[in-house]
């Protein structure tokens, strides 16, 4: 038998990188994304009279409607001793006078009345340390006004992953579930941040939070001068901050479907955008590692789609000439076994995250993410949306 081989370089090289790209995702799905998918919630240990007190921070500005439906369910938490120290960042609607109302009848409220802005803070940095300074509990709790808790056990499951040399705590926020596919792919860029960073820290690199859900003492925001380190950034009063101060040894990750604090969806992509690129902004402050880790991932995952989609427009690499029609059906077999691992992997992830309903369009949601992340880093770095 005649036995003929075909060879184009190109096609060689760009099957390298396809090869490598794949080899690097599903790394990062088995040896990190792994350590959420397959986390084991430990059982509740501590009674009443261990749970130590805590003050819940949360900064409003014009967000009134937020803080009556919040307010009420934070009030209503199963736990035996907390504050809710709510800074009024100068709003202009009713919140100020909700919040006196609330300080006469609610002993466990703490408003804190700001009438101006400093100029040399951004964002929310002035009015969370003024919120922090003026809680009168040591574990601050920190979350936001358009957040609202699952259920009246939150506070505790927080609290509960504190030991003996915790100083802080990495939580997840749920995005609450609409049926449109805006709010779909929301929700699937959450849960792949999540993975990111909240393997990170089981891993014990942890390198961000996110003020919604997020737990430390307010000894260890003193002890390293709070914002001060990136002060003249408008944002990253949660993220920055984690990344200065967050060790294997002082930092615990919360990972629990049942006692969430949910989020309320962007109202418009447009916001959304803004958002996320404000968030992309703070990239470039994070540690050497974090950066070359998060690198690595958007990269590999890039370059993985788009040297599938060469390859597929390319002569093929290399073949035998009776056997070159099962080049495709190969490269389609190492595509399906990335998607594979990523369906078992976010599978098992968002039962574990409470992002439910999320599997049919995986594949779409991670190819728009794909083409959507480097303009998204590319608007953080022009501080694009960035308040």
């Amino acid at each position: 038998m005649h036995i003929e081989f075909f060879y184009n370089q190109f096609s060689f090289i760009v099957l390298v990188c396809f090869a490598i790209a794949l080899l690097i995702q599903l790394a990062y799905h088995w040896g990190v994304f792994s350590k959420v998918a397959f986390h084991k919630k430990k059982p509740w240990h501590k009674e009443d009279a261990a749970l130590e007190p805590v003050s819940v921070v949360l900064c409003a500005r014009d967000a009134y409607e937020y803080l009556t439906e919040l307010v009420p369910a934070l009030l209503y938490q199963d736990y035996p001793d907390f504050e809710i120290v709510i800074v009024n960042d100068c709003s202009d609607d009713e919140t100020e006078e909700y919040l006196k109302d609330l300080e006469r009848k609610e002993p466990r409220i703490k408003p804190v009345q700001l009438k101006q802005h400093l100029n040399f803070f951004n964002g929310k940095k002035f009015p969370l340390s003024m919120g922090i300074k003026s809680a009168k509990n040591d574990l601050i709790l920190l979350t936001e006004c358009n957040c609202m808790p699952s259920n009246d056990l939150w506070l505790r499951s927080v609290v509960e992953c504190y030991g003996k040399h915790t100083e802080m705590v990495i939580g997840y926020s749920p995005i609450m579930q609409r049926k449109n596919s805006f709010n779909r792919l929301m929700r699937f860029d959450n849960l792949q941040q999540g993975l990111l960073y909240l393997s990170a820290a089981l891993k014990g690199h942890p390198y961000m939070g996110i003020g919604k859900n997020l737990s430390y003492r307010k000894e260890l925001f003193y002890r390293n001068k709070g914002f001060i380190s990136h002060y003249t950034t408008s944002v990253g009063d949660d993220d920055l901050f984690v990344s200065q101060v967050a060790t294997k040894r002082n930092t615990q990750a919360l990972i629990d479907a049942d006692n969430a604090i949910l989020t309320t969806p962007a109202q418009s992509f447009k916001l959304w955008m803004r958002q996320k690129s404000s968030r992309y902004s703070t990239i470039p402050k994070y540690s050497a590692r974090a950066r070359f880790s998060l690198g690595l991932f958007y990269l590999s995952q890039f370059v993985f789609y788009a040297s599938f989609i060469a390859l597929l427009c390319l002569k093929p690499a290399f073949a035998l000439s009776f056997g070159a029609v099962f080049y495709i059906p190969i490269l389609v077999f190492f595509f399906l076994l990335r998607y594979g691992t990523q369906l078992i992997i976010y599978h098992k992830a968002s039962k574990r995250l409470g992002e439910k309903g999320l599997l049919p369009g995986l594949l779409i949601y991670d190819l728009l993410f794909t083409l959507l992340t480097p303009l998204l880093r590319l608007m953080g770095r022009m501080n694009v949306g960035v308040e």
